[in-house]
């Protein structure tokens, strides 16, 4: 059951969700539920479509079981933005060779548009800041253009692609360098993940 949208008059600037109506942390032993009901939600919406439902399948089972949630929250790699009580978007972090990644970035469905993957975003620049890292890299599937068109939007820019093989679609990879601590991290209209 999704929790009713905030009224009008509790909406910050450019329609996004107001710092009072959303939480940004890491996620808890209790957010577990919460967790797996975004990945499982969103990975259905946004795969479906463009790489079927056995890469959906295939997906869920390697990601998105309690035990690879449960390491991710325990490990301190989870965040969360909680509207109403209820997780309405997940970011996870970790580490790809030497570089800091973003390995999962999403937002439930009727909560896009409203700022809340562009907070997430930035609480991902933080922590990477904090930990001493200059830049994050991430992939998304070829044909995630929702995904594209955000990551873009936040400063990151296309290194290379690699191929899923076994008729798995290919990764984007994108890189973004971060400076300092003090960062201007622009807040577009989100409108993916």
């Amino acid at each position: 059951m999704t929790a009713p949208r905030p009224s009008d008059d509790s909406r910050g600037a450019h329609g996004g969700v107001s710092e009072d109506d959303l939480e940004i942390r890491l996620a808890g032993g209790d957010d577990l539920a919460g967790v797996l009901s975004v990945g499982h939600r969103t990975w259905l919406a946004t795969y479906e479509p463009i790489a079927g439902p056995e890469y959906v399948a295939m997906g869920l089972a390697k990601w998105w079981t309690p035990d690879v949630v449960t390491t991710s929250i325990r490990q301190g790699r989870t965040l969360v933005a909680v509207e109403d009580g209820e997780v309405v978007g997940v970011a996870t972090f970790g580490m790809q060779d030497s570089a800091f990644a973003l390995w999962k970035l999403y937002v439930l469905p009727g909560h896009h548009g409203h700022g809340i993957g562009s907070r997430l975003m930035k609480a991902v620049v933080d922590r990477a800041l904090e930990l001493g890292h200059d830049r994050i890299v991430l992939s998304h599937i070829e044909g995630n253009r929702q995904a594209a068109r955000f990551y873009t939007a936040h400063g990151f820019t296309e290194t290379h692609r690699e191929s899923g093989g076994s008729g798995l679609p290919v990764s984007v990879w994108m890189e973004r360098r971060i400076a300092s601590p003090h960062h201007d991290d622009a807040t577009p209209e989100e409108g993916s993940e």
